[in-house]
């Protein structure tokens, strides 16, 4: 289980455990076709989200790890990247992130992180991520400011819409480089007036963005051949 949600900014380990009996969750990992059939339609009518359904993108949203290889060629790279400055109106319009602000592994997690984990739980007096089902449709679900990164390949998607919750999460890996990553998401954000914060906590990039009562929440980690990994949480009301 590599998608974690979080809990006062923490990842959430036993989110499998809260998720594996709901009835959508989708047995050995294999995606139904009405959950196929649902992304795709999305995927074709909203342009925030095209870039997510592009040659070679992978979508299972149970944990499936049969997911293609991940394609880290310059070609694939200057490919998405392209894309993204699309989606935010151009190279020059792409804001740099922010600098991190680096915390120790056991620091306390900042306002601004726990204020962003507090908004994504709070739904009815309880806690949005009890009840989340898995489903790769939730990846043409996210907020139209925060879509999947163009031509990432999704590994789990989640959600939970039931009362005042409006939860996603969603993990997906991408060949290209963390930094250009967030700084499509911090530009997004901006755009959208959510404030952004970004730090550096346990070895991951956490950037938290909130504005009123909707929160984004981005971990970012660098893994071995030169692959991106992406854990997105968004809420949105």
């Amino acid at each position: 289980m590599k998608l974690r949600l979080i809990a006062y900014a923490a990842p959430i380990a036993l989110l499998a455990a809260c998720g594996s009996n709901d009835s959508d969750s989708e047995a050995d990992g294999d995606m139904n076709a009405a959950s196929e059939a649902a992304l795709n339609d999305n995927l074709a009518t909203d342009p925030d989200l095209a870039g997510s359904n592009e040659a070679g993108a992978a979508l299972s949203g149970t944990g499936n790890q049969n997911v293609p290889e991940i394609d880290t060629s310059t070609r694939a790279i200057e490919a998405a990247r392209a894309r993204a400055s699309e989606l935010v109106g151009g190279s020059a319009n792409m804001d740099a992130v922010p600098s991190p602000r680096r915390l120790a592994d056991d620091a306390p997690d900042t306002p601004a992180m726990v204020q962003a984990a507090r908004i994504m739980q709070s739904g009815n007096g309880g806690n949005c991520f009890e009840a989340v089902s898995y489903s790769s449709a939730w990846a043409a679900k996210l907020p139209s400011e925060f879509p999947v990164y163009p031509r990432g390949n999704t590994l789990e998607a989640a959600g939970n819409d039931q009362g005042a919750c409006s939860v996603r999460a969603i993990t997906f890996r991408t060949g290209v480089p963390k930094s250009d990553v967030l700084a499509f998401y911090a530009t997004r954000a901006d755009d959208a007036g959510y404030t952004v914060e970004h730090v550096m906590k346990g070895g991951e990039s956490v950037l938290s963005s909130i504005k009123g009562n909707s929160a984004m929440v981005i971990y970012a980690r660098e893994l071995p051949g030169n692959v991106t990994e992406i854990d997105l949480v968004t809420s949105k009301r």
